[in-house]
């Protein structure tokens, strides 16, 4: 008898370890799992909204900088009409910033939290994405775009690129002069594919690991 609660108390503990450790892991993967949710949305409205064969989405691009790290963007849409690099929040609740804020801040409930503005954010990925493409591509027709999820609201006035939802769909086709010709296009697509590293998890922590590497320095 007392052999079998012996056994029965050894297989319950055993599954509350199991289950401390799925606990851990969902919560050090909730962040990207969150990322990632948030970019196969822009893929879905690309998909809806922005029809023409001529736009070419570009997802989740890590490429090397001139500070020997690496940035990575979401998503770089090609077009004829200009090279849109676009920055996802998923995020929830009041949203509060201005363009020239350092930090902006989310707030729900009765808790606030502080985030980098994600336009100063989107301004190095535009710089590197300049570098790569500077024999190719004039600065000017590199467009950036902040995407915000439908479940966040925003409480202060936003710059005309920040959105929520598919509302920056309709920002990206309010381009139609054609400055892009399909040739370079396809000089462009193939350069950046060819800079771009390699998708692994090897990547994604380098990427981490150069993070860590600039916030302590700063």
């Amino acid at each position: 008898m007392l052999s079998q609660i012996v056994v029965q108390l050894g297989s319950s503990f055993w599954w509350i370890i199991l289950a401390f450790i799925a606990i851990g892991i969902f919560k050090a993967l909730k962040p990207f799992i969150k990322g990632k949710v948030g970019e196969l949305a822009v893929a879905v409205h690309v998909k809806l909204y922005l029809k023409d064969p001529r736009y070419i989405l570009l997802n989740d691009c890590t490429l090397p900088d001139e500070q020997a790290g690496t940035t990575q963007i979401d998503h770089i849409l090609l077009s004829p009409f200009g090279i849109f690099v676009i920055e996802t929040k998923n995020y929830t609740g009041w949203i509060f910033g201005g363009e020239r804020q350092k930090m902006w801040t989310q707030k729900i409930y009765k808790k606030s939290y502080k985030f980098q503005n994600p336009l100063h954010q989107n301004y190095k990925h535009m710089k590197v994405l300049e570098d790569v493409l500077s024999d190719i591509l004039e600065p000017q027709h590199l467009h950036s775009v902040i995407v915000f999820m439908p479940e966040s609201e925003f409480k202060t006035a936003m710059p005309s690129n920040v959105f929520r939802g598919a509302a920056w769909t309709d920002y990206v086709k309010g381009f139609q002069e054609e400055v892009i010709p399909a040739m370079k296009l396809k000089r462009i697509q193939l350069r950046i594919e060819k800079e771009v590293l390699e998708k692994s998890w090897k990547t994604s922590r380098m990427h981490v690991e150069n993070l860590k590497q600039r916030k302590g320095n700063g």
